[in-house]
């Protein structure tokens, strides 16, 4: 794994974390590179990352707990929830945001994305940025990742709780599981074991200024290794939703034609060598991030990345493979 690793972070580049977890428990925890190069930090294991679009899980995991709560039904069509949102004729659920399955436009790859980039929007109008945009297809007919989904899930969140997004989790994910080096990402307040983000452009700069308002809920949590094995673990244990509930995030869905997507809730499901993983990355200005856990195996491997251009992607994966029976 050392040698896996070193290969691609460098001692005076930007770095990156990798945990192994077998059996819920760590068996390999170390740091590479630098968390901060205009102060020459080297990294630490317990520095805190953020982790991109493995935020989705956080917000799919929500989502499952207030259907428990019998406060919404992952069929409950979104109009329920946000009377005036256009579905064109479809039958738009929860179920299709989810999964990506929704066909609602992308905000992420609208041209008009920089003119709001840095401001700071609540919810309702970030979804009413894009909400009346043309769709890519009908509900249900293909597979198209959609960060848009996810926006429009923790609204929906905010909607049937009558809290925050940030609060939400919090209060009934981060505390519950005493993930206390976890956060809703926050430019101004001080976190502790925070590294520095960057991009290679002809040379290592600072990465782009971006308001944690528009990642939202499909991108906007900081977390370490060791919280994401916390997650795992509460996760694997059924810890925060029954073991029914977490069949149906962990389901490899299908379109309206039987074809499988290999997604569920939050999560890819893909296989290694024949063997099922359930997995997930992360891209945000700065960073990369990815988690593979391996249920047959009780395998769990996490990287997180500091620098944009050096996705810890592969590297997981190659681990993970390590732990699978030919």
């Amino acid at each position: 794994m050392d040698s896996l690793i070193i290969s691609k972070f460098k001692a005076d580049n930007p770095g990156a974390v990798f945990l192994v977890a077998k059996e819920g428990k760590s068996i390999y925890r170390k740091a590479f590179g630098k968390a901060n190069l205009e102060m020459n930090i080297d990294m630490q294991p317990e520095f805190v990352f953020e982790i991109g679009s493995m935020t989705k899980q956080f917000t799919a995991v929500a989502i499952a707990l207030l259907e428990e709560q019998g406060k919404l039904n992952f069929q409950d069509e979104i109009v329920k929830f946000i009377p005036d949102y256009p579905t064109q004729g479809n039958k738009m659920t929860i179920h299709h945001l989810l999964t990506h399955t929704s066909g609602i436009k992308d905000f992420t790859k609208m041209k008009e994305l920089r003119s709001i980039s840095k401001k700071d929007l609540p919810p309702k109008e970030l979804v009413d940025f894009f909400k009346n945009e043309p769709m890519d297809f009908n509900s249900g007919e293909q597979f198209k990742y959609n960060n848009s989904g996810y926006i429009v899930l923790g609204y929906i969140i905010e909607i049937v709780s009558g809290q925050s997004y940030e609060d939400f989790i919090q209060k009934n994910i981060f505390d519950k599981l005493e993930m206390e080096a976890t956060y809703y990402a926050n430019h101004r307040k001080i976190i502790k074991n925070r590294v520095s983000g960057y991009h290679n452009k002809e040379g290592y700069i600072n990465n782009d200024y971006i308001s944690f308002t528009l990642p939202y809920a499909s991108g906007s949590i900081m977390s370490t290794v060791d919280d994401m094995l916390k997650w795992q673990n509460a996760m694997d244990t059924n810890k925060l939703v029954s073991s029914k509930t977490k069949q149906k995030i962990l389901t490899n869905y299908k379109l309206n034609s039987g074809e499988e997507i290999h997604y569920g809730y939050g999560w890819h499901i893909k296989e290694i060598n024949n063997s099922i993983s359930i997995e997930h990355g992360g891209s945000i200005f700065g960073f990369k991030s990815m988690g593979i856990y391996l249920p047959k195996e009780k395998v769990y491997v996490i990287g997180l990345s500091n620098c944009d251009c050096n996705s810890p992607t592969q590297i997981t994966k190659d681990i993970a493979t390590l732990f699978v029976e030919n």
